[in-house]
């Protein structure tokens, strides 16, 4: 993951509705749940909810998927692990000694990365 897309993301967990509406579908994942769903248990109009759904799935931090006449959104877990990684990918690097808290999951980090949102195909 780079600094760029880190900082995406970041930006779009920086408003209260994103980052509510992002832990929520963590707790959901995998299954994820559908926008009026999410709309409900944030307590929105579902209007005013699919302008930080977009921003969250621009970010890569969520994924849509079209089931019928619903569109469910779940987390891409991946994702986020890719943010915590970069950022304390260089933890304790410029110590003598080394937090065993500091001390990543490499299997999760190293196949962590951000996929950018399906771009629909002309019909």
């Amino acid at each position: 993951m780079n600094k760029k897309d880190v900082l995406v993301a970041m930006a779009a967990l920086a408003q209260e509705t994103r980052l509510d509406a992002y832990r929520l579908l963590v707790e959901h994942t995998p299954e994820g749940l559908t926008a009026g769903t999410i709309a409900e248990r944030l307590g929105m109009a579902p209007a005013s909810l699919s302008f930080h759904l977009k921003e969250l799935t621009r970010a890569g931090l969520i994924v849509p998927r079209q089931d019928g006449r619903f569109v469910w959104y779940s987390a891409d877990v991946d994702a986020m692990n890719g943010v915590v990684g970069y950022l304390t990918e260089n933890c304790c690097g410029a110590s003598a000694t080394c937090d065993p808290r500091c001390v990543p999951a490499p299997s999760r980090i190293a196949t962590a990365t951000v996929t950018p949102p399906r771009r629909r195909r002309a019909s």
